[in-house]
């Protein structure tokens, strides 16, 4: 543990904004998303983020739209709270090196640490491994960059052989690939997921479980089976909280979310909890954080 972390609250590993006016979101449709269909800004995330004992988050890419990325890093410049951006990119471009290059001499460039795709919407359950996809993690991985994964359960053997092919390069598996816990299933999930964990460039976030979940009638016990798969198959080590507000928001409250999160790792020691709540997500992502109130001993009440 660094200095640096040892002094930090919570890190929200994965949380996104949006404002409608810049540019819509067209995978908000529908009566039961509604809900979402308006701007969440960072000044609407704050004083949700800070009463929870949230003190550095990591700012995720929603749509693949190329401007997206440098408006999220003017965002985390001006910011106090956001400690890293995962943009998007255009993995097959020949030109992606020069385009992470931009990005990283532009305002905020110092805040990119990652990019992601949404290989859930790609009908080639082999996308990821594509020679020219290869190329493009490659460069990232030349870059010093991380890769988010947002896959679904049936697409998580091409993340395993993309990761094998790519040693040199983190992959970092977000909402712990999707996993169908309104069915109660965990086969082949569970097999897949272990798969991934055995490789040591794999990190995964606990987060996404309550929209996996029935948003109106989840339990504890529904998405206990879920995280206790992820602990055990990659550790607190390479495990970190992410809240996906304000998808969350469907589902549960930010403030749930974090009460959830603690509950299901209440068997933790008090090394372990620093892991997935703060050290984790420092380490992979590099990030360059100060010192805040420490991470409390004990979960908070819900």
């Amino acid at each position: 543990m660094t200095g640096a972390e040892s002094g930090l609250g919570i890190v929200d590993a994965h949380h996104h904004v949006w404002d409608l006016s810049v540019r819509d979101q067209d995978w908000i449709s529908g009566a039961e998303l509604a809900q979402l269909r308006r701007d969440f800004t960072l000044d609407d995330l704050a004083p949700e983020a800070r009463a929870a004992g949230v003190t550095a988050t990591v700012l995720v890419q929603t749509v693949t739209v190329a401007q997206e990325t440098p408006e999220f890093l003017a965002l985390a410049a001006d910011s106090d709270l956001v400690a890293g951006v995962v943009g998007w990119t255009d993995l097959s471009a020949p030109d992606i090196a020069e385009t992470v290059a931009g990005l990283r001499a532009g305002p905020g460039g110092e805040h990119l640490v990652g990019m992601r795709h949404q290989v859930q919407s790609e009908p080639d359950p082999r996308w990821l491994v594509r020679p020219e996809v290869l190329r493009g993690l490659s460069a990232l991985a030349d870059a010093g960059l991380v890769y988010d994964l947002v896959v679904k359960p049936h697409q998580l053997a091409s993340a395993v052989e993309a990761a094998q092919r790519l040693p040199g390069l983190t992959f970092v598996l977000d909402h712990l690939g999707k996993p169908p816990i309104v069915s109660g299933e965990l086969a082949p999930w569970a097999e897949r997921i272990r798969r991934l964990a055995a490789l040591p460039n794999t990190v995964c976030k606990l987060s996404g479980m309550v929209t996996e979940a029935d948003w109106g009638s989840w339990t504890i016990e529904d998405l206990a089976p879920y995280a206790d798969t992820v602990l055990d198959a990659f550790g607190p080590g390479r495990l970190m909280f992410g809240s996906d507000w304000p998808v969350c928001k469907l589902a549960a409250t930010y403030s749930e979310v974090i009460a959830v999160a603690h509950e299901l790792t209440a068997g933790l020691g008090p090394a372990e909890r620093h892991d997935l709540f703060t050290g984790t997500a420092v380490r992979t992502y590099d990030l360059a954080v100060t010192a805040g109130p420490a991470l409390p001993q004990e979960p908070p009440c819900a």
